[in-house]
């Protein structure tokens, strides 16, 4: 019984992991940035009504969002360039590290 239990468990969570891969696959999370752009634009349309419609629905009241002024793309591709402008000089460094290195050894 435990391990017919533990097996149908694992369909469970093998179906729900494979359910989420593919909606974020239909939605375009998984192609490129401007896919994943667009779909993070009708999610963030798509988001606030649906929640209102639900809390009416269940009869709660929720105080209104907060508006940020925060761009999860703009964040991404600056720590993108700032990671590739850190590989691109870490030759150098490395170099000049290694020569510091031999001269404190010496």
């Amino acid at each position: 019984v435990a391990a017919a239990f533990g097996s149908f468990r694992f369909i469970i969570k093998g179906s729900l992991a494979g359910a989420a891969v593919y909606v974020a696959y239909d939605q375009g999370l998984l192609g490129s940035g401007t896919q994943g752009a667009e779909a993070l634009k009708k999610a963030q349309a798509a988001l606030p009504p649906a929640i209102q419609e639900w809390t009416s629905y269940i009869g709660w009241e929720l105080p209104p969002t907060p508006k940020f002024d925060f761009s999860l793309s703009d964040s991404w591709n600056k720590g993108v360039q700032t990671v590739m402008s850190a590989l691109s000089v870490a030759p150098t460094r490395a170099c000049e590290y290694t020569v510091e290195g031999w001269k404190y050894v010496k």
